[in-house]
């Protein structure tokens, strides 16, 4: 089977909070105006990802990586993980604030869920003016003061805010408290996980009059009550693979393209570009595939020569 650069269709998800930016600003076909999360490529249980274009169109993601195991994931991600796809990719539209929540580690999602946890990185795309992230504590903080500012509705007051820009970025290890606030655009990498503990909803309801379910106790556990450093600073120059965060779970570089790079890859590997502004086309086996603001495509790990070509600037992602 010649394989190719190999996109998805979109799975698009209504959120309490979502808005119309995943359409006004990333071209996203959606159909609803609280459209919270459009998951671009995925292998949670019952949001498989279908392929979008070319030969295989229509097939599954996991069709695909049962056929092809190796030429897919990459000789180093299919001895890892077998043929699970552990990566997850999405774009975010809040219009109101998300809940405040925390992940899983590995160990504890494992144990409670038989899951993956859920390490996570943003990429804000669009911010309006003072739009802010919620990101850790203040300061170093316990059980007993996390439990008493809940009960107390100030748990905000001993989180730390950030107000965020374009082209900032944030890596949440699990157990970080956090939260994205309204008029932010976000893509999002993380683990293969859908689990997620909801500390606190701001007294929401849905249209029905019901608040979301809270998981307070499950996250006692989880929680990390240390000082953390998640924004990470990163390097702009053009042409090149700029490193944003390099973790156990996957790598992501900053790409500011400018005309023609070469690509080569060892296999070991598939790689995901998502294009976060401007447009682009992939060169790959005389062919030429194009792609705009707001696309993501999978490189199967045995496509390991190819040549990326316009203007644009593009997240970078595989797992080293």
């Amino acid at each position: 089977m010649k394989l190719y650069p190999l996109q998805f269709e979109p799975i698009l998800k209504e959120r309490i909070w979502g808005g119309t930016k995943l359409k006004t600003y990333l071209n996203k076909p959606i159909t609803s105006n609280i459209t919270g999360e459009s998951w671009e490529i995925s292998t949670i249980e019952n949001d498989i990802s279908i392929v979008l274009n070319g030969n295989l169109k229509g097939k599954s993601l996991n069709e695909l990586i049962n056929e092809f195991p190796e030429a897919i994931l990459g000789t180093k991600v299919y001895e890892q993980f077998g043929k699970q796809f552990p990566l997850l990719f999405k774009y975010l539209d809040a219009r109101e604030d998300l809940s405040i929540q925390v992940h899983p580690n590995d160990a504890l999602a494992k144990k409670r869920h038989n899951s993956f946890g859920k390490t996570e990185m943003w990429y804000v795309m669009q911010a309006d003016l003072d739009a802010q992230l919620i990101v850790g504590f203040k300061e170093k903080s316990s059980p007993e003061e996390y439990l008493l500012n809940l009960k107390n509705k100030s748990l905000v007051n001993i989180l730390d805010t950030k107000k965020v820009k374009q082209g900032d970025v944030f890596f949440l290890e699990t157990g970080t408290v956090h939260a994205i606030g309204a008029g932010i655009v976000i893509a999002e990498i993380q683990q293969t996980s859908d689990i997620t503990y909801r500390l606190y909803d701001f007294d929401r309801v849905d249209s029905n009059g019901n608040s979301r379910e809270l998981h307070v106790d499950l996250a006692l556990e989880a929680i990390n009550y240390e000082i953390v450093d998640a924004q990470k600073q990163y390097s702009k120059k053009e042409n090149s693979s700029n490193t944003m965060v390099n973790c156990r779970y996957f790598t992501t570089n900053f790409i500011p393209l400018i005309g023609v790079v070469e690509i080569n890859k060892n296999q070991e590997s598939f790689t995901v570009y998502m294009c976060v502004e401007g447009d682009f086309q992939i060169l790959l086996n005389g062919e030429s595939f194009n792609y705009q603001k707001g696309d993501t495509v999978l490189i199967p790990a045995a496509a390991t020569d190819f040549q990326l070509n316009g203007k644009a600037s593009i997240l970078e992602i595989y797992i080293s």
